[in-house]
């Protein structure tokens, strides 16, 4: 049975594809050409939101530096909505496979969630590979960014047993890492919400037929674990909060919500993941969207997809 292209998002596809001739995709193991298209893409689907901070009228932000592992000093942005009332809150780790992204590029996507539900979000500037951290760097940075929430609970209105984790691609795969790392050292955590998450190392083999629809490709994948691993590349010494697909059980995992579109090479490592939680008995909600690429959800946010998704998230990130 062939695939169809969601057609709202081929609308999208098609007008970018009349802008002009795109540029070849990145050589494998080009980090920094594929970083650059990243922050590229970034701005390009940041544009397609409300300016920050005029289109986001009722949400403030505030900039923290956060301790993390070896002693790396990280960002951390704290949203908050004027009339947010004290309870849960939500850490957020942007996408970039692992090579791309900030907390800058994705002030407009915070500042959203925190609009549209109340629910006050710390945005984590994680060090990126391979430059500037690899292995669990990234990671340890997410989970230093949760335990300084913890901290900061009481003078920031926030319930320490109503923090969420989420993260999209990338962000995705590391926020499912902290959920491991809040389970292995006894931090609590409410919930894990991965979207299109990044989650396995191994998954470098192209599946024909999806090849024509991919936005995220398997080259992209192993220059993204490449670069975040080094020389554990390929092996059994990955660890597997850097890569949680490979963590040997999910007992005791926070419940978890997980999204993915049918077009993404992300698609089986994320219904795989959540079908292990669901065998453990940890609650998990999966939604897999007919005809979405991987970011279908930015490239189209007015979309049918883009607003079913938002209103899904929406939902849970407001009952926490």
């Amino acid at each position: 049975m062939a695939f169809t292209l969601d057609p709202e998002l081929a609308a999208v596809l098609q007008a970018l594809a009349e802008q002009g001739n795109p540029a070849p995709p990145p050589e494998r193991d080009d980090w920094r050409t594929l970083r650059a298209r990243g922050v590229a893409s970034m701005r390009w689907m940041a544009s397609l939101l409300p300016v920050y901070p005029s289109g986001y009228p009722l949400v403030k932000a505030s900039s923290h530096k956060v301790r993390s592992g070896g002693g790396a000093e990280i960002l951390v942005r704290w949203y908050e909505r004027a009339d947010s009332a004290p309870g849960s809150a939500v850490v957020y780790a942007h996408g970039g496979g692992m090579v791309a992204g900030s907390v800058d590029l994705y002030d407009a996507v915070v500042a959203g969630y925190v609009q549209a539900t109340g629910v006050p979000f710390l945005s984590v500037d994680y060090r990126l590979a391979p430059d500037a951290a690899t292995g669990t760097g990234p990671v340890e940075d997410v989970f230093a960014a949760l335990c300084w929430l913890g901290g900061q609970a009481a003078a920031l209105k926030v319930d320490p047993r109503r923090i969420a984790v989420m993260g999209d691609s990338a962000g995705g795969g590391l926020a499912a890492g902290v959920a491991i790392l809040a389970r292995d050292r006894g931090v609590p955590l409410a919930h894990q919400a991965l979207l299109y998450p990044m989650l396995d190392d191994r998954n470098l083999t192209p599946d024909p037929r999806l090849t024509p629809y991919v936005a995220w490709t398997w080259d992209d994948n192993w220059t993204g674990w490449h670069a975040l691993l080094g020389t554990a590349f390929g092996t059994d010494d990955v660890p597997e909060v850097a890569a949680p697909a490979r963590v040997a059980t999910v007992e005791g995992l926070a419940p978890a919500y997980v999204e993915v579109g049918e077009l993404d090479i992300f698609r089986a490592e994320a219904v795989g993941y959540a079908q292990r939680l669901a065998d453990a008995d940890i609650p998990a909600e999966l939604h897999v969207h007919s005809g979405a690429i991987h970011e279908y959800d930015r490239l189209a946010p007015a979309s049918r997809l883009g607003r079913r998704a938002m209103e899904d998230r929406k939902r849970v990130i407001s009952s926490l």
